[in-house]
């Protein structure tokens, strides 16, 4: 397999397992129980877009740096990122929101902004945009880890838009926050074993 879709592979799921059970999509469910579906979905597509580029970006800059030291700050956004979701995970203010019976009527526009808006601050400096920025650095391809990280944040939005609240009861976000936390640790440590190796 070639290395630039190792990269969009590794990035997909990475980022598919960090946020499923966050913030991302929570925020998604409450928005579509709201405002209709489509204007949510194109919103944090929106959102997800531009965070994405962002993270890329940074993450491709990093590559022009020496390995050793692109290593290192690989090791500390991989460990910023497994702290979020471990700290996340082991959090007990568990909140429970109200479902509203129906979406008032708003216009596309203005359902699809504040989709965008919301989304946009909840990801920013999230863990999948700190993986996002990390992945990019490690495998040297912003591009395709940055649309791996693309397609996994609007799986996850359609995931909550499709089937709404029904998928928040059945699957133990703790337990997918901590599996994530623990992945996102092992590239850590490997990233500190490439820096002080080299």
């Amino acid at each position: 397999m070639a290395p630039e879709l190792i990269a969009l592979a590794t990035a997909f799921g990475i980022i598919f397992l960090a946020e499923l059970p966050d913030k991302t999509m929570v925020a998604t469910l409450v928005l579509t129980t709201r405002y209709r579906a489509w204007p949510v979905f194109a919103g944090v597509t929106a959102a997800f877009a531009v965070q994405c580029v962002v993270a890329a970006t940074f993450g491709g800059v990093l590559t022009l740096l020496p390995d050793r030291l692109v290593a290192g700050v690989v090791a500390v956004l991989f460990g910023v990122g497994s702290f979020l979701l471990l700290k996340e995970s082991f959090a007990r203010d568990d909140e429970e929101e109200s479902s509203s019976s129906a979406a008032p009527a708003v216009s596309f526009r203005r359902a699809a902004l504040t989709s965008f808006g919301v989304l946009f601050a909840a990801e920013w400096g999230d863990a999948s945009q700190l993986a996002t920025a990390a992945l990019s650095a490690r495998y040297g391809a912003p591009v395709f880890v940055g649309l791996g990280a693309f397609l996994a944040l609007v799986a996850v939005a359609g995931i909550a838009v499709l089937v709404g609240r029904r998928i928040a009861g059945r699957i133990p976000t703790h337990l997918i926050q901590r599996v994530s936390g623990v992945i996102f640790a092992v590239f850590a440590v490997v990233a500190v074993w490439q820096a002080v190796v080299g």
